[in-house]
């Protein structure tokens, strides 16, 4: 009989392969940790379509706090990749006086309107009345994701860790202190469970006993473009206060996005060619981009918890099932904090130095199962 793991990570995403890193240097070891992932590959659905811009003053509190632990992290990693995992790339919140308000948070720099033409001239064709001014993030990031992946899984792997890919979890079962979990047709015994699995966590959750925790998964698209003009190297993300969209440099064209966020059933979502067409449509309304063509277009999975916030620590109903879910739209700029948030978790119980005390109880999915007082 197969021994008994510790840790069954389900998910191979940026979130469950962040763990497993983490996990393993916190312990020094990857034995008995199991990370199972259903696709045949890992980081297929959202993590493999990323914006790659983690921008510290983005979200609410809780994830502006983990954001910036996340860039101090990939700014310094260690050990260090072979290549970069981040590097400075500003951004620049565009709109109108009253959106920029709505928007505005410790960090973020106020632009004129001349200001911000100055850097980024293709604005100087907007309407005033839309495009009153910018606020701009001197601590945004770039990140390669696939670098970033690859860096993980190389961490996990070298550790210890079994990575299953191919081998989704159908059934759970309880055995003892834990389960037993068929896992790609094998069955695994585990202690411990973490629910690492995107648009399917309330799913899986449930083979273990957990009840849903609301989690809502929304379509949004990017794409790449062709512009008349490149823009300039060091050229910032533009993004709309009112999160109609943004764009940024990508070679000699723009990644581009209408930031929607459609309802949706967990899929291998694809994108809708009109929303692209529409956005290109309205950029070239709004700036003087020039964009002439689509050269590719997909679409990723934010799944989003009830109040907006992240999820992250044990359900309080099903001892030993740690949730790490409800990123939406902070996977990857969030992911080495949470990370380090759930090792420690799982290690001793407490969150370590990653996160305040303030954001630890903001995850804590123990917020979703309180009973509100009846009014």
């Amino acid at each position: 009989m197969d021994p008994v793991q510790d840790v069954l990570i389900i998910g191979g995403g940026i979130a469950g392969l962040s763990l497993a890193s983490a996990l393993a240097e916190r312990r020094g070891s990857g034995a008995g940790i199991v990370l199972a992932e259903a696709e045949p590959a890992l980081a297929h659905h959202t993590s493999g379509r990323s914006a790659e811009q983690l921008i510290p003053s983005y979200g609410p509190a809780p994830v502006r706090e983990l954001t910036a632990a996340t860039v101090a992290g990939l700014l310094d990693p260690s050990p260090a990749p072979p290549r970069p995992l981040a590097w400075p790339s500003r951004m620049v919140l565009v709109g109108t006086a009253a959106g920029l308000r709505a928007e505005a948070v410790p960090g973020l720099r106020q632009l004129s309107r001349p200001a911000l033409v100055e850097l980024c001239p293709e604005l100087a064709s907007s309407p005033p009345e839309e495009v009153a001014g910018g606020l701009l993030d001197d601590t945004s990031v770039r990140t390669d994701a696939g670098a970033l992946v690859a860096w993980h899984r190389a961490r996990a792997a070298a550790a210890g860790v079994r990575i299953l890919t191919g081998a989704p979890v159908t059934a759970a079962a309880p055995d003892g202190e834990g389960w037993r979990a068929a896992v790609g047709g094998q069955e695994v015994r585990v202690r411990r469970v973490v629910v690492a699995a995107g648009a399917w966590a309330d799913e899986v959750a449930g083979r273990f006993g957990a009840a849903p925790l609301g989690l809502r998964p929304l379509r949004r698209t990017a794409a790449l473009v062709r512009l008349a003009k490149p823009l300039a190297p060091d050229h910032p993300m533009v993004v709309a206060a009112d999160s109609g969209w943004y764009y940024r440099r990508a070679g000699d064209g723009a990644l581009v996005s209408p930031s929607e966020a459609v309802p949706s059933e967990p899929c291998d979502a694809q994108p809708v060619r009109e929303d692209v067409e529409d956005l290109v449509a309205r950029l070239n309304t709004v700036t003087s981009l020039g964009a002439t063509g689509i050269e590719r277009a997909w679409t990723g999975l934010r799944t989003e918890s009830p109040d907006g916030v992240p999820v992250c620590g044990f359900d309080p109903e099903v001892p030993g099932l740690l949730w790490l879910a409800g990123q939406s739209g902070y996977g990857f700029q969030t992911s080495t904090a949470m990370a380090r948030a759930a090792a420690d978790l799982l290690g001793d119980g407490a969150v370590g130095p990653w996160c305040s005390r303030e954001t630890a109880a903001a995850l804590d999915p123990v917020r979703f199962r309180t009973e509100q007082p009846l009014s």
